[in-house]
């Protein structure tokens, strides 16, 4: 249902209640997702982001109920992914006179995407357009999450429209924070924080120190995924300081997969070493668990434990894509330790060891190895492997 966000800015996005994975397969999206598109009516008639292109003619009927669409004098293009871009070559198609604005770097990743001869307006950080009784300012934001990202922000109505910043993939009946789940809606945007921009945390910091330093009010942020943050909208923004730090909490994540249950047991023996020492702690099937949800417990924990019995000189395959993310997400103030049966070779501890180590994630004591089932020694060492964990984790 279309919602009037501010006097003269309308919500005229889609709603995707049923996906539930993004980006292919990367990102899993339990509670669906938003793609969010603003309207801003002015003496200039302002777009700020296209929806997907599958949901197209919704946005074309959304703007059709506030405004004939070839009427739109300026559409901007805060980021080329195709979530937010997807929908450009129709509203492009019916506003034949509008501007295209892009960030300096989105006038080749537009164009790289849709091959068509608009002609882009690239724009830079300060870099103003007026738009009737306020103006369009805009942010350049760099690998927040792509080279191209870019925020838009209206004077007068106090209102930031930061792309995917701020965002979480959450499908829900209302527009605002205030209406929704609390639990559910930070429970989304931690994900959203750690599956996508942990690894860029140093640029986070640094572009809210330069945001800030604009002295722009701010009494509204509109991020292009999920809830538009209207009740103390700057609460998204402490978060998102805080996540920026990486400091974990006294916690610790044990990941593991099993064929024979003998890793089970291992790993559930360096959990009661964890408790004998007071730390919180997670056990995880990762056969059992979805990935992305495994992740946001390791951003949070200090430890991470990863056990697997060695297939094929390696580790299972539910592992081998947790091991790829502790090096791209660039986890950082963690420890971690490895453990593992096996039969013949033996590998698997290794292998964990080694991500470990490209993650720059130092590792705690010797990693255990059980050879065909733990038996009263492995498990021991197990459980002293936990208590060596936990000792560290509850001097932080």
């Amino acid at each position: 249902m279309i919602t009037e966000i501010k006097k003269g800015v309308y919500w005229v996005g889609v709603v995707d209640w049923g996906i539930r994975h993004f980006h292919g397969r990367e990102l899993s999206t339990h509670r669906g997702t938003t793609y969010n598109s603003y309207l801003i009516v002015d003496k200039k008639v302002v777009l700020v982001d296209a929806v997907w292109g599958p949901f197209a003619r919704d946005l074309i009927a959304n703007i059709s109920e506030i405004i004939d669409p070839s009427k739109i004098d300026i559409v901007v293009a805060n980021h080329a992914e195709m979530d937010h871009s997807g929908s450009l070559p129709e509203v492009m198609r019916l506003a034949t006179n509008a501007q295209l604005v892009v960030s300096k770097r989105g006038a080749s990743s537009i164009e790289g995407h849709f091959h068509e001869p608009w002609q882009f307006t690239p724009v830079g950080t300060g870099d103003r357009i007026p738009i009737g009784e306020n103006e369009l300012i805009f942010v350049e934001a760099p690998m927040l999450h792509w080279p191209d990202s870019m925020f838009t922000y209206l004077t007068g109505l106090n209102l930031l429209m930061p792309n995917d910043a701020f965002g979480q993939h959450y499908a829900t009946a209302f527009r605002f924070n205030d209406e929704v789940n609390q639990e559910e809606l930070f429970e989304e945007a931690t994900k959203y924080y750690a599956n996508i921009l942990t690894p860029f945390s140093d640029l986070v910091l640094k572009k809210i120190d330069e945001v800030l330093a604009l002295k722009l009010p701010v009494d509204m942020i509109a991020p292009s995924h999920g809830i538009i943050w209207r009740k103390d909208p700057l609460q998204i923004v402490t978060k998102y300081q805080q996540w920026a730090t990486q400091k974990p909490e006294r916690r610790a994540v044990v990941l593991y997969d099993t064929m024979w249950h003998g890793t089970r047991k291992m790993a559930e023996h360096i959990g009661q070493g964890l408790a004998d020492t007071g730390v919180d702690y997670k056990i995880l099937d990762m056969s059992a668990t979805d990935r992305n949800d495994a992740l946001v417990e390791v951003f949070r924990s200090h430890a991470v434990v990863i056990g697997s019995p060695t297939l094929n000189q390696g580790v299972l395959p539910t592992l081998a894509p947790i091991l790829t993310d502790l090096v791209g997400l660039k986890f950082k103030n963690k420890i971690g330790a490895a453990f593992g049966s096996y039969g013949w070779s033996g590998e698997s501890i290794k292998v964990i060891e080694e991500h470990f180590g490209k993650a720059g994630i130092p590792l705690v004591g010797q990693g255990v190895k059980a050879k065909w089932q733990p038996v009263g020694d492995d498990l021991a060492a197990c459980r002293a492997l936990g208590k060596e964990i936990g000792q560290i984790v509850k001097k932080g």
